[in-house]
């Protein structure tokens, strides 16, 4: 049975769009004077806070429903989630702030072009772990990135590489490392209840962080409060959940080729709300990566007809 189903697939294009509409935000974070730690420290304990409430109505309903677990399979449970967790908590908190540090030297279009590459990483480091990646997918992944080429870097925008396109080269890296672990991890506990361990322990070593390095500013982030709602409550709250739960039904390598469409909707949402025209080379990456995706979900069954034919 094909892993990739169509919820998985929907939970992904969502995670993506939410993600490309949150790129503005970032963006006008570093625009508007919040640092880099501060900025993701608040918006990830954040992201917790919004999973908190849920979760315990959630168990309260059930537990009146079905009767508590026993002592020794909650406990078992809490501590695989802690250990799950804690670890991708550790390895979000390296990536969003490479990430985010990244927007002090490099522009909004090559870091979304740039970060995207994990799409190449997550099956490169399938391979390495010993995960068999089909040839279609692989054919998806190059068309993807040529896509991505077309839609993130102008003709006049190759210039040398800086400080902030090395820091989002090793955010995808880490985010691709992010997503393998997710996908073996999510099988095994609460999507929900991990995706809040995480949050909350990215956004604790951020805040330290932020209190070590930096000098919060309670004007700057009062004057830039709608952009850390937006990218603490949907980034967060919502897209790394729909991207955890998103990934139970999806194979590693398509789930990345599915969030990489955050720079299409980034494009598209740019145009739609902020009346930006696309120019031809953004609007050839955005047909090219859109069928990227489709030949990723039918390119199976169409080699089976084919085989079928010839067969025939």
């Amino acid at each position: 049975m094909q892993k990739t189903q169509l919820r998985g697939v929907l939970l992904l294009l969502a995670v993506a769009f939410i993600w490309g509409s949150s790129f503005v935000a970032q963006s006008a974070g570093t625009e508007g004077g919040v640092e880099p730690f501060t900025f993701n420290g608040i918006r990830t304990l954040m992201g917790a806070a919004v999973l908190l409430p849920f979760i315990l109505i959630r168990d309260l309903m059930h537990n009146r429903r079905c009767g508590a677990p026993a002592p020794e399979t909650r406990r078992a449970a809490n501590r695989k989630l802690l250990i799950s967790g804690g670890l991708l908590g550790v390895i979000l908190c390296a990536a969003s702030n490479f990430q985010q540090f990244a927007f002090l030297d490099s522009t909004a279009g090559k870091i979304s072009f740039i970060t995207a590459f994990y799409m190449l990483f997550v099956p490169l480091f399938g391979l390495v772990l010993g995960k068999r990646v089909r040839a279609i997918t692989w054919g998806c992944v190059v068309l993807g990135t040529v896509g991505l080429y077309f839609l993130c870097i102008g003709p006049n925008d190759l210039s040398s590489i800086n400080r902030g396109d090395l820091l989002t080269l090793i955010c995808a890296v880490i985010y691709a490392v992010h997503i393998l672990m997710i996908e073996k991890f999510a099988p095994e506990v609460d999507s929900i209840k991990l995706s809040c361990v995480q949050f909350f322990v990215s956004g604790t070593i951020s805040c330290v962080l932020m209190f070590i390095f930096e000098t919060p500013s309670a004007s700057a982030i009062g004057s830039n409060i709608v952009s850390i709602l937006y990218a603490g409550i949907m980034s967060c709250g919502f897209a790394y959940t729909f991207q955890i739960v998103g990934q139970k039904y999806t194979e590693s390598t398509v789930a990345s080729l599915l969030m990489c469409m955050e720079s299409v909707f980034g494009v598209l949402c740019s145009a739609v709300l902020l009346h930006e025209r696309l120019s031809a080379h953004e609007t050839l990456g955005c047909v090219i990566m859109f069928a990227a995706i489709i030949l990723s979900q039918v390119g199976d069954q169409l080699l089976d007809r084919i085989k079928h034919r010839r067969t025939a």
